[in-house]
């Protein structure tokens, strides 16, 4: 699998990420065990998780895994911590909780550093300084080689990115930002994506297959074994089962049929291959899945199938995003 680095940085990921979302709750041991040895022999490196998927069971189900399965030196390991199980605060920034769920991460992966470190999510009631300052402990302690974001808007990002590069050599550079963006879902490209590649940063898409809605699953039933199925997730997919959505499915479906491939493969190609994304995360429930999902590394779409996903999907962007005087 083809290599990229993250951001402006010298980390090189594959252009392709597992998640583990499911990890520990919907996806067992042995279901796990097969998609992280079907990654790591398609080449894959960056597995993305956190200190909140399954309680922190998909961070020790990964550990368990990586010493016995996959060596660890051969993956980029990427965990967040700041989502917190509290229905008063959702996040906590704190240079105390992340320092500490960071530590409580560690010892369920068993290493004694992950390769990125995100703070998952902003919190309004901490002073952002005091949230960057755990990234820098954290790669100064050796316990993370790389810090990111997750879920920051636009200037949160730029604010976060530009008061790390305040300090050059003494503040730690905002090697990603983790946000969901797909076909169905491009609200990034509003503020997050143009600054993000104006500061260097690599885009870690999330959901890039809208939730499982772009590989045609739902278009004319809810299959039994789905997330849309499950009362868990089923709230998590309906956002993307309106009209509008399910006009841009068959725009992926037509494109798909005229190239001999899936609507999967051809939704994953477009947002792998956007400006600025390093690696989509695909969170695969068993190795089948992933496997569809690898085989789009030697697809390439044409020009003229992307500028068409491009105008079907197209999002409502005007004042301020456009110069004033076109509109």
């Amino acid at each position: 699998m083809e290599q990229r680095h993250l951001g402006r940085t010298g980390l090189r990921v594959s252009r392709i990420g597992l998640g583990t979302l499911t990890w520990g709750r919907d996806t067992g041991e042995h279901d796990a065990a097969d998609l992280l040895k079907a990654f790591w022999e398609a080449g894959g490196t960056l597995v993305d998780t956190a200190d909140v998927y399954g309680d922190g069971e998909a961070e020790y189900l990964l550990g368990q895994l990586m010493d016995g399965l996959v060596p660890r030196r051969d993956l980029v390991i990427s965990t967040k911590a700041g989502s917190v199980p509290d229905p008063d605060r959702r996040f906590d920034g704190s240079r105390g909780h992340l320092l500490s769920a960071l530590d409580a991460s560690l010892a369920r992966l068993g290493t004694d550093h992950v390769d990125l470190w995100q703070v998952h999510a902003f919190d309004p009631d901490a002073p952002l300084e005091e949230t960057l300052q755990a990234l820098d402990i954290a790669v100064s302690s050796g316990r993370a080689r790389y810090a990111g974001v997750s879920n920051f808007c636009g200037w949160q990002l730029a604010k976060a990115a530009t008061w790390q590069l305040a300090a050059p050599g003494t503040r730690t550079r905002l090697a990603s930002t983790q946000m969901e963006y797909s076909l169905l879902q491009r609200g990034v490209e509003r503020e997050v994506l143009p600054a993000a590649l104006d500061l260097g940063i690599g885009l870690l898409p999330s959901s890039p297959l809208g939730r499982g809605v772009l590989t045609g699953k739902y278009r004319h039933a809810t299959p039994a074994d789905s997330r849309g199925a499950s009362e868990q997730l089923a709230p998590f997919v309906a956002p993307y089962l309106d009209d509008a959505a399910s006009r841009i499915v068959d725009a992926v479906a037509t494109a798909a049929d005229g190239l001999a491939v899936t609507p999967l493969q051809v939704a994953l190609a477009w947002v792998r291959d956007r400006p600025g994304v390093a690696a989509p995360i695909i969170g695969a429930r068993n190795a089948l899945q992933l496997t569809a999902a690898l085989s789009v590394e030697t697809l390439s779409l044409p020009d003229e199938i992307c500028r068409a996903l491009d105008d079907v999907s197209a999002p409502v962007h005007h004042y301020p995003d456009h110069d004033w005087s076109t509109l």
